[in-house]
């Protein structure tokens, strides 16, 4: 079978066993750090992917994708705006909703917190709330009732559980013959919710009816939440909605809220790639330096090639495809180690916590017990081909100063 000088030599190099064993050394260190730097990344990023969807299923199930709220005062028939809203392509439902900052207490303690009004039913439509109840039923939330749905983080720094009291209590005041005393209200626990984070230790709900009691809605509401097929399309549709209501209305949206949130990940990822990339980088020029040495060790059959007739186009391939297939070795076992490690670092990480003792991901402490990862074929595809570039640049010095030994020069003193 045909095959080009340059690639025959180039091959018959690299399995060769060379008289200089540091030059070997080199080269296996540097297929070495092209594995390891492969792999990184590609774990890395799968692990980084993971924590973003994380977050995006955890807190945007919970935060509203977009809001709408009247310019002024309650929103008066809702059910109304709800039937022209939710007719909108892009957008799957919505669900009314009555907001509160205020504070509650028990036990001697007072916790900070974001009280919402909701309808059990339509919530469910809008929200991953009902999916992560850890005790009692959102259901349980009835008009009237004054029952109150807590998250895990707060009722437990409050020290009340299901069937407790607490007390919940708004900033406005309330002006009475004793004087003039905020506006408080006894509540019951019906029950708790975990979905990480922060929002545990600072969000609780109540029935739509109590909190307009409550807070004292006349006859309508705060505003309804939206939610949409696509996270992304969420400002355009929002701004959609309102251009199709008659009257003033205030859109808001989650890039607004948590979108800064996201951008910090984002960019997190970004920098913890372009210094993993460093790995790469460094075996690269590691390649340099194998080639390099390579080529003074061979200067006598470089010589011998080029009084043969070779050009130096030929030269330059040899230690072309020998530096190559550095490269692509390299790239191979570090891609299908990262690609394997990838679809199993949770398993990982439960072997080494039962091989060394320790606890990595306490659910005490984080709001995940596992590590998340989510391999995204487009990184690895983006991650192996730099890797080739990169070893493949690196080939080019040591090939072309391979091409341009002088014979004479090299055989003077052989």
């Amino acid at each position: 079978m045909f095959r080009p000088l340059p690639f025959f030599i180039g091959l018959r190099y690299t399995r060769a066993k060379r008289r200089n064993h540091f030059i070997s050394f080199i080269s296996a260190i540097s297929m070495g750090g092209l594995v390891l730097g492969v792999m990184a990344l590609i774990v890395v990023l799968s692990v980084m992917n993971g924590f973003d969807r994380e977050l995006r299923q955890r807190i945007l199930g919970m935060v509203p994708h977009a809001t709408i709220t009247a310019a002024r005062g309650e929103l008066t028939g809702w059910q109304d705006i709800q039937k022209t809203v939710e007719s909108i392509d892009g957008i799957e439902a919505s669900a009314p909703f009555i907001e509160g900052q205020g504070m509650v207490t028990s036990n001697g303690q007072v916790k900070g917190m974001m009280l919402y009004g909701i309808d059990p039913k339509l919530e469910k439509t809008v929200s991953i709330l009902p999916d992560h109840m850890t005790a009692g039923s959102l259901e349980g939330l009835e008009s009237g009732s004054f029952d109150i749905v807590l998250g895990e983080i707060l009722a437990r720094s409050l020290g009340v559980s299901v069937g407790d009291k607490v007390t919940v209590v708004l900033p406005d005041a309330a002006v009475n013959p004793a004087g003039i005393f905020p506006r408080m209200k006894r509540f019951r626990v019906s029950g708790l919710f975990a979905v990480g984070a922060d929002l545990d230790a600072s969000l609780a709900y109540i029935h739509i009816d109590d909190a307009a009691r409550f807070m004292r809605y006349k006859e309508g509401v705060e505003g309804l939440r939206l939610r949409m097929d696509d996270l992304f399309a969420a400002p355009r549709l929002a701004w959609d909605a309102a251009m199709q209501l008659p009257g003033q209305y205030y859109i808001n949206d989650w890039t607004r809220t948590q979108g800064r949130l996201f951008q910090a990940i984002q960019m997190e990822k970004t920098m913890v790639g372009l210094l993993l990339t460093l790995i790469v980088v460094v075996a690269a020029f590691n390649i340099v330096s194998t080639l390099v040495m390579v080529v003074t060790d061979k200067q006598a059959d470089i010589a011998i090639l080029r009084t043969f007739g070779a050009k130096p186009g030929a030269i330059m391939g040899i230690f072309m495809v020998q530096g190559s297939v550095i490269g692509v070795i390299g790239t191979i076992v570090g891609t299908l180690l990262g690609i394997l490690l990838a679809l199993n670092v949770s398993a990982a990480v439960e072997f080494l916590e039962m091989i060394l003792g320790v606890t990595f991901l306490d659910p005490g402490v984080y709001f995940i017990s596992d590590l998340p990862s989510q391999l995204l074929w487009s990184d690895v595809v983006m991650i192996a081909s730099g890797s080739l570039l990169l070893s493949f640049i690196a080939t080019l010095y040591p090939s072309w100063r391979a091409a341009k030994t002088q014979p004479a020069e090299a055989l003077r003193y052989e």
